[in-house]
C-alpha cells in the first residue's frame, strides 16, 4: 500500500497547534513538503523547525488571518502562481460554544466566512495546479456534528454542516480530474479547543473541569479523548496514493462516540 508522499506539496491550515500541527508533522514524516498557513509568525517559525526533512524537504509558511479573507485570497493566489500544491488540509478553529437560541447573527456570518468562504478561496486558488499535477487531495477537518449535532455548539453545528455539503458538491465536480475531497470528523480530541469547551461548560454549570471531563469521556466507547496524532493519521491516509478511490466521504475518528452510522 503506497503511503509515501515524497515529492508532494501540502498546504496545511491552522498548523501551529492541535490537529493542524499534528497533520503537518505526520505529512512531513511521510515525505511531503509542507506549507503552513496561520497568523502567528513566531509560532510558524517554531513549527517549521519541528518538521521532518528526511526527504530533503524545504518547508515554508504563509502568514494569513482567516478573519481577513481578502488577505488570505491575495496570499494564496500569489503563492499559486509559482507553486502547484498536491494536498490541501482545510482546518480552522471552531466557533465559540453556546446555545443556538442565544447566538447573534454576526456569529454565524463570521463563522461562515472563516470556514466555508476561506476554504473556498483556498480551493479555487489551488485546484488548477492539482489538475495540472493530475493529483489532488482536499481534506477538510470538520466535526462529528456533521452526523450528530453536539449540545451547546449551535453555531458550530450549523456551519460544519454547510462545509460538509460544500465538500460533497466539490467532490462530485472534481472526481474526474483525479482530485478527491473528503472530510475528517474528529471526536473529542485533546487540544486547546477541547479544553476551552470544558472550561466554558464548567463556568456555565458550576461543576469542576474534572467533572465535565469525566462526563464527556463516559460518552466515548473507548473511554478517552483522542490525541491529535490519531486524527492526523486519518489525514495522511486520505492524502496518500492509497486513498485514490475514496472521495466525498465523512470519516469519523471519534472512538465510537457518534451514535449513528
Amino acid at each position: 500500500m503506497e503511503l509515501s508522499l515524497k515529492g508532494k506539496l501540502a498546504v496545511i491550515c491552522g498548523s501551529t497547534q492541535g490537529i493542524g500541527l499534528a497533520s503537518a508533522q505526520l505529512l512531513a514524516r511521510a515525505g511531503a513538503t509542507c506549507v503552513l498557513v496561520a497568523r502567528n509568525e513566531e509560532r510558524l517559525r517554531e513549527v517549521i523547525r519541528t518538521l521532518s526533512v528526511d526527504h530533503s524537504q524545504k518547508h515554508q509558511f504563509l502568514l494569513a488571518d482567516f478573519t481577513q479573507s481578502d488577505m488570505l485570497k491575495s496570499k494564496i493566489e500569489t503563492f499559486a502562481q509559482s507553486h502547484k500544491a498536491h494536498i490541501l488540509v482545510n482546518n480552522t478553529g471552531g466557533p465559540a460554544g453556546g446555545l443556538i437560541t442565544n447566538a447573534k447573527t454576526d456569529e454565524f456570518v463570521n463563522a461562515f466566512n472563516q470556514h466555508l468562504i476561506c476554504n473556498h478561496i483556498l480551493v479555487q486558488a489551488l485546484v488548477p495546479g492539482m489538475k495540472e499535477n493530475k493529483y489532488g487531495r482536499i481534506i477538510n477537518i470538520i466535526s462529528t456534528s456533521v452526523k450528530q449535532p453536539l449540545k451547546g455548539l449551535g453555531v458550530s453545528n450549523t456551519i460544519r454542516a454547510a462545509v460538509a455539503n460544500w465538500s460533497k458538491s466539490m467532490a462530485n465536480e472534481l472526481a474526474g480530474f483525479g482530485i478527491t475531497v473528503n472530510n475528517v470528523l474528529p471526536g473529542a480530541t485533546n487540544t486547546q479547543r477541547l479544553q476551552s469547551i470544558i472550561e466554558s461548560k464548567s463556568h456555565r454549570s458550576g461543576e469542576p473541569n474534572s467533572h465535565i471531563t469525566n462526563e464527556m469521556e463516559v460518552e466515548i466507547p473507548m473511554g478517552r479523548f483522542a490525541e491529535a496524532e490519531e486524527i492526523a493519521s486519518g489525514v495522511v491516509f486520505l492524502a496518500s496514493p492509497a486513498a485514490s478511490y475514496i472521495t466525498g466521504i465523512n470519516l469519523p475518528i471519534d472512538g465510537g462516540r457518534t451514535a449513528c452510522l
